[in-house]
């Protein structure tokens, strides 16, 4: 019973952690590429594309500051629960092992 409860939990946390792991590197790789190609000096100065390029490079920025400014709060909120969540396995645990030990009375 406590293995199959125990694969139930690392088959939900491991493709969350694997996903914000990917996100993190998809984000990097993002980074990388626009601002290779924006001082690659490929676009001339002038031209739609480098406007479009700065914007991006602007919209990707906002959205990491957006995002980095939320995080302390998400990540308060995640040591909380995973607190709460600590707190009932040992109190689960504790109940089971006094109902096993019992008490001897004489």
């Amino acid at each position: 019973m406590l293995k199959s409860k125990k694969a139930q939990v690392q088959g939900v946390i491991t493709p969350i952690v694997g996903g914000i792991i990917g996100l993190v590197i998809l984000v990097i790789l993002g980074f990388v590429i626009i601002s290779t190609l924006n001082g690659a000096n490929l676009l001339t100065s002038g031209s739609n594309e480098q406007n479009a390029t700065n914007q991006m490079i602007s919209n990707f920025t906002t959205g990491i500051n957006n995002v980095s400014n939320k995080l302390p709060t998400i990540l308060l909120v995640a040591a909380v629960v995973l607190l709460l969540g600590v707190l009932v396995y040992l109190w689960a645990n504790f109940k089971r092992m006094q109902g096993i030990g019992g008490s001897s009375e004489l």
